[in-house]
């Protein structure tokens, strides 16, 4: 069960000024002395950095899309445990949620689960009185949502605020903050959104300050706490990484496709995929049922994890499950790094910007020469997105590793979205037919988009296969939450420790 007081911070829209407020209010808590869990709904990777900035803790997301509905509670007990307060960033609109899919992830759902009051924050830049029509249809729409009050931002004027505050008092909704237009927090933005936290940190902590600051000044933190000290108790056991490997279920049988083809065929099916359990009313989480014991070898095996400023993406479950499952994880900077940790037996190479850093990648030789003979002696590696790209021979016509017999390059394309998908060749991560959602968000093209083995065939929005499975390797530019599927990392880690 978990107690600890919550807030989700909601806009109407984005560019509303959810992240400034979000992060502002976590900097200014930690800064009076309390212990702040930061979370971010949806899958984004970039604003957890600036939120663990705020707080001195890991930013965790909170992603009913790719962990299913039930994970919500216990992935937030896991990240809020022992803290005086939880605050939470919503993502987009308050109701908007994985597309054709309802309110399925979208804040007001994760909302509803955490049992939390919602704030929003309006950008009343351009309006007066009809704020609080506005306001009224947010609060008014879901009546399981519950609106606590309001930070309006970019106020203008003395006079404004006056407007602003009469007709919200007018609506019942209470004003817990007002920010006035003022420059715009040091926040640089590029084709993907925020510059990431470990490009620019200097630049970085200077913009957390500013926005602790900015919202210091302008919210009334007293009732903020008090509203977020209202919140429900949550009687799920918090999420554990030991206790789902223990209980995870073994590496499953291979099962149809669900419509495509194995091994790089087309699609031979347009038919309807069965329910997927994971995702649906029927998935009992409680249950153990056909589930068996994981015994967890002594001796740990050494998983090699890139970072720096080129692969920042990375949910900080994913190094939970491989530490649990085993791995003695060690992380290395493909950008300064020449060779490999010692004694590596697993490479795990998640997402960020390589195209922003291919003159620096290209130029580290040892180390692409290093990944290649790891790859090419069969051990597992897992890359996504940011990872495919290093994989291949060339990125923008910068020799890469070489691993894979593809190329990339930039795209004006945005790609980006939830993904529903099967997995059609086995491979270190799972069998063929394992199902997983996933996202997308990169702007960049591999040619060709899979090999011999395609890694997924990709559901929904549209039929296609996608990504690489060769000897121990799994490149994709799919993102997945390895907490919805914790047999991934089991699977990982025993693959590195056989091969």
């Amino acid at each position: 069960m978990s107690s600890v007081p919550r807030l989700v911070i909601a806009a109407p829209s984005s560019g509303s000024g959810k992240t400034t407020v979000a992060t502002g209010l976590m900097a200014a808590f930690a800064a009076r002395g309390l212990a702040v869990s930061p979370h971010k709904v949806g899958p984004d990777y970039i604003d957890p950095g600036y939120h663990a900035l705020a707080t001195g803790r890991v930013g965790r997301n909170l992603d009913a899309y790719l962990c299913g509905p039930e994970l919500i509670g216990p992935l937030f007990a896991h990240g809020a445990r022992g803290c005086d307060l939880a605050v939470v960033e919503g993502v987009m609109g308050m109701y908007d949620g994985a597309a054709g899919e309802g309110e399925l992830a979208s804040t007001a759902h994760v909302a509803k689960l955490l049992r939390a009051p919602v704030v929003l924050v309006v950008d009343a830049s351009s309006q007066s009185w009809s704020v609080a029509a506005l306001v009224h249809g947010f609060a008014s729409w879901d009546p399981e949502v519950r609106v606590g009050g309001v930070v309006l931002n970019k106020v203008a004027s003395d006079r404004h605020e006056a407007l602003l505050r009469e007709a919200l008092d007018a609506a019942g909704v209470p004003v817990l903050g007002v920010l006035r237009r003022v420059p715009q927090v040091d926040t640089p933005s590029r084709h993907l959104g925020l510059v990431p936290v470990a490009e620019r940190r200097a630049a970085a902590v200077e913009a957390v300050a500013a926005m602790g600051a900015q919202v210091d000044a302008g919210c009334d933190l007293e009732a903020l706490l008090a509203l977020a000290r209202s919140a429900g108790a949550l009687s799920c056991a918090a999420w554990d990484a030991a206790e789902v490997l223990d209980s995870s279920p073994p590496p499953p049988l291979p099962s149809p496709t669900l419509g495509f083809a194995r091994a790089g065929g087309p699609p031979s099916s347009l038919g309807a995929a069965p329910p997927d359990p994971r995702f649906g009313p029927e998935r009992a989480s409680s249950s153990n049922a056909g589930r068996a014991d994981f015994a967890r070898p002594n001796s740990k095996v050494k998983v090699a994890v890139a970072g720096g400023p080129a692969f920042t993406f990375s949910y900080a479950e994913h190094t939970e499950l491989l530490t649990a499952a085993g791995a003695e994880v060690v992380p290395f900077d493909p950008l300064h790094d020449e060779q490999l940790p010692d004694g590596t037996r697993g490479l795990v190479i998640g997402g960020g910007f390589p195209e922003v850093y291919a003159a620096e990648l290209s130029a580290n030789e040892p180390l692409r020469k290093a990944v290649g003979a790891l790859a090419e002696n069969g051990a597992p590696v897992a890359a996504e997105c940011a990872g495919l790209l290093y994989l291949c021979r060339e990125l923008d016509g910068l020799p890469m590793c070489g691993v894979l017999d593809a190329t990339a390059r930039m795209s004006e394309r945005l790609t980006l979205g939830y993904r529903d998908a099967v997995a059609l060749s086995d491979s270190v991560l799972a069998v063929a037919g394992t199902r997983m959602r996933g996202h997308e968000f990169h702007r960049t093209v591999v040619e060709p988009c899979s090999g011999a083995a395609p890694a997924w065939g990709v559901r929904a929005p549209e039929r296609r296969v996608e990504g690489f499975v060769q000897q121990g390797v799994h490149a994709s530019y799919l993102h997945t939450h390895w907490a919805a599927e914790p047999g991934v990392a089991r699977r990982f880690v025993e693959r590195c420790r056989t091969s």
